[in-house]
């Protein structure tokens, strides 16, 4: 069975969850079909994702099937510890997929987003949440800790107590809460329809800086100040003067949308 459609319109992948009958919950078929998305889109010509899930929810976390599979498993150390993709293993790929992807990611958010649910919304570049959404990290209620890249990704959002708060109970809270403390970028009555306004704006956008930019944000972020400065000039050269950025300067002047080939 199909677990994610993946649809592309207007220079847009829609990439949708489609276990909408199990609040879209991972399992193994699930998660495959997650990084089989992620890898189909990244070699296309999509300019912006939109990312979101089937039904009443966007992804509850792992199935209980799953968890009693990890149970079983005679090595789960070994399983866990290879770096599969890139510096990360198979279930940490599933948020780190997104974040790795070359145009940025928006997440529109209904219903619960739970455990491996909130770790792949933050594997998103912009989070829009409907008003009734919830969020949670889930992990200690099964006696676990986040590791699905959670904590790679949180610490550049929220404060460290809000982070240990979370991590620590397990509680679920509402999408007001969560845009307060950082969880999420913006509320929407309609988050599907606004995520694929940004994307729409987004996909409108030179497409070589738009990717250069995305990976501007990500060394600064991460990065000292030397390399960030480095990395702002080493893009800068790289957009430039070049087709795209002339047809931007042309399209201003001309009081016109550009076009890109």
């Amino acid at each position: 069975m199909a677990r994610v459609a993946v649809d592309y319109q207007d220079h847009i992948a829609r990439v949708t969850l489609t276990r909408g009958d199990k609040m879209n919950a991972l399992d193994d078929a699930m998660v495959d079909a997650i990084l089989a998305a992620g890898e189909e889109v990244a070699a296309s010509d999509a300019r912006a994702v939109v990312l979101s899930g089937e039904g009443k929810s966007f992804c509850a976390g792992l199935d209980m099937a799953s968890f009693a599979k990890m149970g079983q498993m005679s090595d789960i150390e070994s399983w866990l510890m290879e770096r599969t993709h890139h510096d990360a293993n198979k279930m940490q790929e599933v948020a780190m997929i997104w974040r790795r992807l070359p145009m940025p990611v928006i997440a529109a958010i209904r219903g619960a987003a739970f455990g491996g649910g909130l770790q792949l919304a933050l594997g998103a570049d912009i989070r829009i949440a409907a008003r009734d959404a919830k969020f949670a990290v889930m992990e200690m209620k099964w006696g676990l800790v986040p590791d699905m890249g959670g904590m790679a990704l949180l610490p550049g959002l929220v404060r460290s107590d809000v982070l240990r708060l979370l991590t620590y109970t397990a509680t679920p809270i509402g999408a007001e809460q969560a845009e307060g403390w950082g969880l999420v970028t913006e509320l929407a009555e309609d988050p599907m329809a606004r995520a694929l306004e940004i994307a729409t704006h987004i996909a409108g956008q030179s497409p070589a800086a738009i990717r250069a930019a995305k990976r501007l944000i990500e060394v600064a972020e991460s990065a000292g100040q030397a390399e960030v400065l480095l990395a702002e000039s080493r893009l800068q050269a790289g957009v430039i003067g070049k087709p795209e950025q002339m047809e931007v300067v042309m399209a201003q002047m001309q009081g016109r949308k550009p076009v890109f080939k």
